[in-house]
């Protein structure tokens, strides 16, 4: 732990998410960041903080606590499972040609000619449409006779 650490968080097998402050950090001051965040005092323990319900949502509850502290400023320290800054799944290991190897095969994909597109058909389509004839006849409009008075 580096020594400039002011609070360390971890778990406990009888105490469940426990929490503890160092030498860098003033008892009372600890005391009243560790119980604002929901620890109390382990009796027998002095020094020791536990999380008051750890049953009621313990990991998630603790991992606030330890974002809360550092937002304020303070270096604590926390074991994997309960710091929220920690990765959430191991690193993928690093593959040197992978990038290179996938902009090879797209490019490669882009040069040939997709099987979807056919080739061209071997006959051109009409240039234009053709026009309808003209009918023969004309056509006629009867109007109506207005009555004379």
């Amino acid at each position: 732990m580096d020594p400039g650490t002011h609070f360390a968080f971890g778990t406990h097998p009888q105490h469940g998410f426990v929490a503890a402050f160092t030498a860098t950090m003033p008892a009372h001051l600890a005391h009243w960041f560790l119980t604002r965040e929901q620890f109390e005092p382990v009796p027998e323990r002095p020094g020791l903080f536990r999380l008051t319900q750890p049953d009621r949502d313990g990991p998630r509850r603790t991992r606030q606590a330890v974002h809360d502290l550092r937002a304020q400023g303070y270096a604590v320290h926390a074991d994997v499972g309960l710091d929220p800054d920690a990765p959430a799944t191991a690193p993928r290991p690093f593959r040197p040609r992978a990038l290179s190897d996938r902009r090879t095969r797209l490019a490669q994909a882009a040069s040939v000619r997709s099987p979807q597109h056919r080739t061209a058909p071997t006959t051109s389509p009409p240039a234009a449409r053709p026009i309808p004839p003209k009918p023969a006849f004309a056509p006629t409009v009867h109007l109506s006779a207005e009555r004379s008075r």
